[in-house]
Order: structure tokens, then sequence, then C-alpha cells
């Protein structure tokens, strides 16, 4: 048997972002130790669920550090250039990837509690492969920043990274680390 939908169910579907590919993140180190699953929205920003996906599947994103994590803000990683674990980490965030930079791909999502945007820098089309996960809803970078997931598991992991100090939230010692990047169907 057939079932229609109500005007505002189609809505309600055709609002929400299909989660065509996730990931899973190993996280350890002094603050956070366990696995957070994301859902990446496909459908939203392709070219940069395309560039993550793409990344984590050649294990680039292997021992890569969160090398700026801001309380009651997000927490930053993906350097795949300069934020590996083991090596000189003073770089930490200004480097990207051998791919291409990205253009921006912004929606109408706003930036809530477990939502993945994109780092950039003050060029809109500079995103490559940081990116950072909010801890509290940041309304002022709706529209300003790439949205391409949402933690959907593993939220307590995600607030038990170790927080960085300062204005920048540079994370001194020993940063955690996402130990391995699985992309999941």
């Amino acid at each position: 048997m057939r079932k229609l939908l109500t005007a505002g169910a189609l809505a309600a579907c055709a609002a929400a972002p299909a989660f065509a590919t996730g990931l899973e993140i190993e996280i350890a180190g002094e603050g956070a130790n366990g696995t957070v699953a994301i859902d990446l929205f496909e459908d939203v920003a392709p070219g940069h669920v395309e560039q993550i996906t793409a990344l984590a599947t050649e294990g680039q994103y292997d021992g890569v550090v969160f090398h700026r994590v801001i309380d009651g803000f997000m927490a930053q990683t993906g350097d795949v250039q300069f934020g590996k674990l083991g090596e000189d980490l003073r770089a930490a965030g200004r480097g990207g990837s051998e791919r291409p930079d990205l253009a921006a791909e912004f929606s109408d999502i706003p930036f809530e509690r477990g939502v993945v945007g994109m780092a950039r820098s003050q060029n809109p089309n500079s995103a490559n492969s940081q990116f950072f996960i909010m801890f509290e809803p940041g309304p002022f970078l709706n529209g300003q920043y790439t949205v391409v997931g949402k933690v959907t598991g593993g939220m307590d992991v995600v607030d038990a990274i170790k927080r960085g100090t300062g204005g920048n939230g540079a994370v001194i010692g020993a940063p955690d680390t996402m130990n391995k990047v699985t992309v999941t169907e």
C-alpha cells in the first residue's frame, strides 16, 4: 500500500539534506578518546564532500591534530600539510592539501551544535582540507562558510577534545588527533 505525503511532509523532506556519505573518525589524546560519526551533506556541498572523502580514502587525515580548539565555539582540524602528529606543528592551520582550493558552496543550513563546516581564509573560495565541528551555535557563520555535514554520534567525544588557549585557540603541548578517518556509506 502506497502512503501519500502531505504538502508539509513533502516540504520537510525537500528541505532536509540527504545523507549520502559519512565519516567515522577515531580520536585519541589527552582530552578525547573515542569515535565520532559524521553524516556528510553531499547534496548541499558536493565539491567539498568529494574533496573530504577523497582525502579520507587516501588516508591523508590519519594522524592529523586538532590544532585550533576554542571552548564554547568549535574544534578545527584537517591540515594534512602541516598538521600531522609527530611533525613540527608550529605551522598547523596554515596548510591544505595538494588538491585545488574549492569554490564556496554556501547554504541556508545554520551553524548549530554538531554542524561541520569548512575552514577557509578571508577568500570565500579558499577552503581545501581543513574543517571544524561546532560545540555551540554560531549564527555569525551562517551563509559565510560552507556546511558539509553534522555529527550523528560521538558528540561526547567532540566535547572532550583538548582546548586551546588565547583568542585563536591554539592547542599547546600534545593536541588530540584524528588517528583514523574512514569513509562510510
